[in-house]
């Protein structure tokens, strides 16, 4: 299937063909994006139509003809390579390891409720820690590169407990020829240097959580008693990224409906000497003040653009940055589990909570529902396993004409869950905004190779 779609770039409109399963990227002339619309029965828009219907019918043949010769060499329109597809849940290879149920901010958007999973600020003991490294490596089979994030609430404040599990992981993977790679999110409150400096040499990634300019931030991010803190966690934050250096990280941050604008908060944070930068749209529900609603998706759409100009020149000197809805592989692209399933909740991944329960993923974790099993006894619940294999972009009807299938892997399967009643259902915001991301990641990877 093509997609078609424009893109604007120093006030001069690009045109661009996707094939959606070969992968290819044609950038073409007006002419031939107004053809290939009506070739494959996309609307053209009233003003499209009529400068296709002005077109004299031998230009239309040529350019049909040189379109027919591309679907012939299978650049365009190319066939599904594969037309089924369930996930393994044979092997586990990453855990979530929910650390303490428990979290010194307060920030307003939050899905976990003040960091507690509605819990009782559960702490995970040494205990429970050794023995979810245990099963992960009695269930990872073949799979000889493990993953361990540690999550929270806000993983610092049991960081006597992330020690003794990383040492322990260590000491066990070396005994069976298996490798451990440690991520850590914090807001970084407790950031100091002693725990900057054992992060940097035990953590393969480091997530740190600021929303952007202070005025953002300190809006919907606060400590317990309403104080704000993004002095302190800007601060902190910088002080990790200066002793990183290129060792992986990323500042993740969230934008809701109080902050369209959100490219500021972008560029904000590049300018504070970040580099490597994910700005996420909130999830909430329906009635939360914070929420993005169907009217706000334009002014969202508009500001990827706005952003996306800034990204292409920024990226051409010394404020060079990655954003991460922005990174694209035309070359190889995700891999064939990524492309179909997306993030391996359920199946190769899943999330134990501070006492030791396990769920599909980080989002689940305290829904009964979704319980697999817990570490003591190990993972019972196959029949839930299962389901998650099948949840696979191949069965998904919404997911069928969308052109950017292969790079969403059907979406979370917890917003779906969330918003359709079903993790087989869909989120339609995200599915738009993905769509948008994808078709600006596209034209950027054009105009950086040209």
């Amino acid at each position: 299937m093509v997609h078609t779609f424009r893109y604007t770039h120093n006030g001069k409109p690009l045109y661009f063909l996707w094939d959606i399963e070969s992968g290819s990227l044609l950038n073409v002339d007006y002419v031939a994006f107004l053809c290939a619309k009506n070739k494959y029965a996309i609307d053209l828009t009233p003003d499209e139509l009529s400068d296709y219907n002005a077109l004299d019918d031998a230009i239309k043949s040529e350019v049909c003809g040189e379109i027919d010769e591309l679907e012939q060499e299978g650049v365009l329109n190319a066939k599904p390579q594969i037309t089924a597809f369930n996930k393994s849940y044979k092997y586990l290879k990453a855990m979530c390891l929910h650390i303490c149920h428990d979290c010194n901010m307060r920030c307003e958007y939050c899905f976990a409720h003040d960091g507690t999973y509605d819990t009782a600020r559960d702490y995970m003991s040494l205990e429970v820690g050794k023995k979810a490294i245990d099963l992960l490596l009695k269930e990872c089979g073949i799979k000889k590169n493990l993953e361990v994030d540690f999550f929270g609430g806000e993983p610092l404040l049991n960081l006597d407990v992330v020690k003794g599990i990383v040492e322990y992981a260590k000491a066990e993977a070396e005994k069976v020829g298996k490798r451990f790679s440690f991520t850590m999110t914090t807001n970084c409150l407790l950031l100091n240097d002693d725990n900057i400096a054992w992060l940097n040499e035990e953590m393969d990634n480091v997530v740190l959580s600021i929303d952007g300019r202070k005025c953002v931030h300190d809006a919907v991010r606060k400590s317990p008693t309403g104080n704000p803190n993004y002095d302190v966690v800007l601060k902190n934050a910088i002080a990790f990224r200066k002793v990183r250096g290129d060792k992986k990280y990323y500042v993740r941050g969230t934008f809701t409906a109080k902050n369209l604008d959100f490219c500021k908060d972008i560029l904000d944070l590049n300018d504070k000497g970040f580099d490597q930068i994910s700005i996420e749209p909130v999830v909430l529900p329906e009635d939360h003040p914070l929420v993005i609603k169907e009217e706000h998706l334009k002014a969202i759409m508009d500001e990827y653009d706005n952003l996306a100009e800034h990204y292409i020149e920024r990226r051409k000197g010394e404020k060079w940055f990655n954003f991460f809805h922005y990174m694209i592989d035309l070359d190889h692209g995700p891999c064939v589990n990524k492309r179909l399933t997306g993030c391996g909740a359920g199946t190769e991944y899943v999330a134990v909570s501070p006492l030791g329960d396990i769920y599909p993923c980080h989002q689940f974790v305290g829904e009964e529902e979704y319980l697999l099993g817990n570490v003591y006894d190990g993972i019972s619940n196959d029949q839930m396993r299962a389901r998650f294999a099948k949840n696979t972009v191949l069965a998904k009807e919404h997911c069928t004409d969308c052109p950017a299938k292969y790079y969403c892997g059907g979406g979370c399967a917890a917003n779906a869950k969330n918003f359709a009643g079903k993790i087989e259902g869909q989120f339609e915001q995200a599915c738009i905004l993905t769509r948008k991301r994808l078709e600006n990641s596209l034209a950027i990877a054009y105009l950086e190779r040209n």
